[in-house]
């Protein structure tokens, strides 16, 4: 792991947070095995959330009917998206392992998280129609979620008020991790650290730290890849795969369900799928 670079983006406005805790053991363990850990840290660089056509600098190609993703794809190709995306693009870039440091915010990431991925994970840098999902040009990266909760891990179950917890991550994990190719990693999970007893918090950080010893050798997240699923037909599953799985008593995945009940624990522990 010696040569291994690690970026982290942190997203938490207190620097006495539990969030804060769990980045600097990251980077305390991370460090100690030899890697280049970076951090990107959201708040304290006033990062900016929105996606505008102040992002490109100079004339964009059509101001009359802007389009964001083909106006960002145009300036990352001719060096002209602005200085504080080609900066996060240069990290990213030369990252072996990314993780996204946050508290969960509405059942996804924070404002300022979100303008990240809008503005970092341009057309033609991040993903094209030919390069996704398991084709997609971060495929020999990896990616991962390591966040607190504001809710108990029970209101987070397949019971739960809250619904099922692997649900949730199917945009994140899927939707846009493996959307651009990263090998996605299980998340790490901070349950509602806030709620907890001081010693449990340390528990977590210790469990934290146990991982971190491992983690660049983890298998990752199954997810059903891109030739199971037929182009002219709208990407829908082969029959073949279809068939295949016919008898099974789960889904591929939480997204790709074929109806069935959803496979427990696909977007939080690695599963393999048989396809």
């Amino acid at each position: 792991m010696a040569s291994k670079k690690v970026l982290i983006i942190y997203a938490h406005q207190s620097s006495s947070s539990f969030n804060a805790a769990a980045k600097d053991a990251a980077v305390e363990a991370l460090a100690a095995q030899g890697c280049m850990v970076e951090v990107s840290d959201l708040y304290a660089m006033k990062f900016t959330a929105a996606a505008t056509a102040e992002d490109v600098n100079g004339e964009v190609k059509d101001a009359a009917h802007f389009c964001y993703a083909e106006e960002t794809k145009l300036a990352w190709k001719e060096g002209k998206l602005s200085l504080d995306i080609m900066e996060e693009q240069r990290k990213l870039t030369e990252a072996d392992l990314v993780i996204f440091q946050f508290p969960m915010y509405w059942f996804s990431v924070p404002a300022i998280m979100k303008g990240w991925i809008d503005r970092v994970l341009t057309l033609g840098f991040a993903f094209t129609q030919e390069k996704r999902y398991s084709e997609g040009v971060f495929k020999d990266k990896k990616a991962m979620l390591s966040f607190t909760t504001g809710s108990q891990e029970s209101m987070f179950s397949d019971n739960g008020i809250n619904g099922d917890m692997n649900v949730t991550l199917w945009p994140l994990q899927n939707g846009i991790l493996h959307y651009c190719g990263f090998q996605v990693l299980a998340p790490q999970i901070f349950w509602a650290p806030s709620n907890v007893p001081r010693e449990d918090c340390s528990a977590m950080l210790t469990s934290w730290r146990s991982r971190l010893d491992s983690l660049l050798v983890e298998e990752p997240l199954s997810f059903t890849p891109l030739d199971c699923f037929e182009k002219d037909s709208g990407f829908q599953l082969k029959p073949d795969v279809h068939e295949k799985h016919a008898s099974q008593e789960f889904g591929l995945t939480v997204g790709i369900h074929l109806g069935k009940r959803l496979p427990p624990n696909n977007q939080m522990k690695h599963i393999k799928t048989g396809v």
